[in-house]
């Protein structure tokens, strides 16, 4: 069972469609949500409307916290990517929450240094890594245990600022040398080491 289920107790959660925007860029944060099931994806949007993949959330995460804590506007915008289940934690749901459930805190806390920590990480992604630098690195990141990523490339492509043509070209060149192996809508690091090594190349 997940930590958050306290948050969930007494609350009717909401269903959202593929597709079906869960907040927006620029919006009051007057509630974070539990994701129960299902998966959806944070993003943020350029005035000229270039999207920028942040996170992928999948069921037992929290999103949209991070604003809703600071209490200024929304800075990025979450959209359904399958079905999806989750309940909208208010202030008043998170007290209730909080008073039934004390031993809540620390793990709150945790997760909210872990988001600040990604956010700090993904910008110094951007400004000082190649696009294969922050590829190795977002493989290495979200590697399961067999080192087995289940994305797409085109997810890749917008998770690290870089067209679906360059993740393939670059997928390719890795797979060459045996350092990854690509499938339908997933990839397996098959030597760290080396996707470590081109990481930390640009740092």
């Amino acid at each position: 069972m997940s930590v958050w289920q306290a948050l969930a107790e007494g609350r009717t959660p909401r269903t959202y469609a593929p597709g079906q925007m869960i907040y927006l860029q620029g919006a009051e944060p007057t509630e974070f949500y539990y994701l129960l099931s299902g998966s959806a994806r944070s993003f943020l949007s350029s005035p000229e409307g270039e999207e920028r993949v942040l996170t992928l959330h999948r069921g037992g995460s929290l999103m949209g916290e991070a604003s809703f804590f600071e209490g200024c506007p929304r800075v990025s915008s979450a959209v359904a990517v399958s079905e999806c289940r989750a309940v909208a934690v208010t202030w008043e749901g998170l007290d209730q929450a909080l008073a039934q459930h004390p031993d809540l805190a620390i793990p709150m806390l945790r997760y909210l240094s872990h988001t600040v920590g990604q956010l700090s990480r993904q910008v110094n992604d951007l400004s000082f890594r190649g696009a294969e630098g922050r590829l190795a690195a977002q493989l290495l990141r979200e590697a399961d245990g067999a080192g087995r990523v289940a994305v797409t490339q085109e997810e890749l492509g917008f998770r690290v600022g870089v067209t679906r043509v360059t993740v393939a070209r670059i997928l390719r060149r890795w797979a060459a040398r045996g350092w990854v192996e690509t499938g339908y809508g997933a990839v397996r690091v098959l030597d760290d080491t080396a996707l470590r090594a081109v990481s930390r190349a640009g740092e």
